[in-house]
């Protein structure tokens, strides 16, 4: 007969001392898609408001649950002041949404002239690639998270990643976005501008007529005029892209920064989470640790998965299992004469209603005991490959997350990060 047993964690991954620690200053989550990976930030974010911390919580994911947990009717690019949060310690929070467009046009106002702002901003090219660029979301969340650690207004920032791979596109996109910037096809656009006036066009009539005709075909010339006229505008800027996306790169890789993943266990969730880890380790990121989040347990694990089932085929029979293991018998007194309650209907051979609903019970406990088993053990695989992971174990609450103090009530949960028993 199987049995389930709470096996401790290799190591327990202490989330109270993370947040209290005032070198701690970036806090990043990241995990695939409907981990719960939203609502551990802004749990996490209010615990460290409680606490004592200024937090701001940066959502870059394109679902608005965060907002709606914490009671603000929208979040944008602008750090917004959470209401209800018990601020006795001194502590207060903050949270915003990524508005990639508006970052990037923040950018390009902060580093260009009027003039040249205007044209860039008004610029068709820039006005696809600000809104929806392969990678511009993950670099403007990383020009975000520069941005406020540089104001230095908030001690502790918590990045809430978008789901599934795509998460660690955060570290990837600014390499991609400023190869794409520095890359030849576009030096080859800023060539002219470059060289300006009549030997500018002349360059580009030469240098370019083999290839005109085949970039018309692929872009349009329009298109092509308009990428031409960004990248003349942009030229001073393209340097402070990459210089501004190293910075922030290795403010994540410094001590003040922690990695939380973020899973729930299940075999492809723990899968993402292994890549995660190694992917992190691979960039020298500094891992906290995992939190497993909707863990399922149970007060009554004695009784086991089978012990539950035969129970409930006993009652279907009309029997019942006795106090001592293995016994069993029927309702019926010794005396031959019917319960005055409860018992087999013994007209119909059929057990009564609380015998329906026991066995039912019986039923249910089984199902749950056997999802404790997978969970424990898709869990022990993970922890197998990764020892040196610190986990934290959150119970599944009865429902969702809508507010504070669902979000106290993760909180909770996530400080003690001990197997699941409820």
């Amino acid at each position: 007969m199987s049995t389930v047993s709470a096996m401790e964690p290799v190591a327990l991954l202490e989330t109270d001392p993370l947040l209290d620690d005032r070198d701690t200053r970036i806090i990043v989550c990241c995990g695939s898609g409907g981990v719960g990976k939203t609502t551990t930030a802004a749990a996490l974010g209010v615990r460290a408001a409680e606490r004592g911390r200024k937090v701001v919580v940066l959502t870059i994911d394109p679902a608005r649950r965060l907002a709606q947990s914490m009671g603000i009717a929208s979040l944008d690019n602008v750090p917004r002041r959470v209401e209800g949060i018990d601020g006795s310690a001194g502590g207060e929070l903050h949270a915003m949404m990524l508005d990639m467009k508006r970052t990037f046009d923040e950018i390009v106002e902060g580093h260009a002239d009027a003039e040249r702002s205007r044209a860039i901003l008004e610029n068709p090219f820039y006005q696809s690639l600000s809104a929806g660029f392969a990678g511009t979301q993950e670099y403007m969340a990383m020009e975000k998270l520069g941005q406020l650690r540089s104001r230095d207004e908030w001690d502790l920032i918590i990045v809430d990643t978008p789901p599934s791979r795509s998460a660690l596109d955060f570290l990837d996109a600014p390499k991609r976005l400023g190869s794409f910037l520095d890359g030849r096809f576009i030096k080859m656009l800023m060539a002219p501008a470059k060289i300006g006036g009549r030997a500018g066009m002349k360059f580009l009539n030469v240098g370019m007529s083999m290839m005109t005709g085949t970039l018309n075909k692929l872009m349009g010339a329009q298109l092509l005029r308009d990428v031409q006229t960004f990248v003349a505008a942009m030229d001073t800027m393209f340097g402070g892209f990459r210089t501004r996306a190293d910075a922030t790169y290795r403010l994540l890789q410094a001590p003040g920064t922690a990695f939380l993943v973020v899973a729930a266990p299940e075999r492809d969730a723990l899968r993402e989470a292994a890549y995660f880890v190694e992917r992190l380790a691979a960039e020298d990121m500094p891992l906290a640790g995992l939190v497993l989040n909707r863990v399922h347990g149970s007060g009554a694990r004695q009784l086991s998965a089978e012990r539950a089932l035969a129970a409930a085929e006993n009652l279907d029979d009309g029997r019942i299992v006795d106090h001592i293991p293995g016994q069993a018998g029927n309702r019926t007194p010794d005396d031959g004469s019917p319960r005055a309650e409860g018992g087999t209907n013994h007209d119909t051979d059929e057990p009564d209603a609380a015998e329906i609903l026991a066995a039912g019970l019986l039923r249910l406990h089984a199902e749950r005991m056997q999802v404790i088993a997978r969970e424990q053990r898709t869990r022990d695989r993970f922890t197998a490959l990764h020892p040196e992971v610190a986990v934290a174990e959150v119970a599944a609450l009865p429902g969702d997350v809508h507010d504070l103090d669902g979000l106290r009530a993760i909180g909770s949960r996530l400080a003690d990060g001990r197997p699941a028993m409820a």
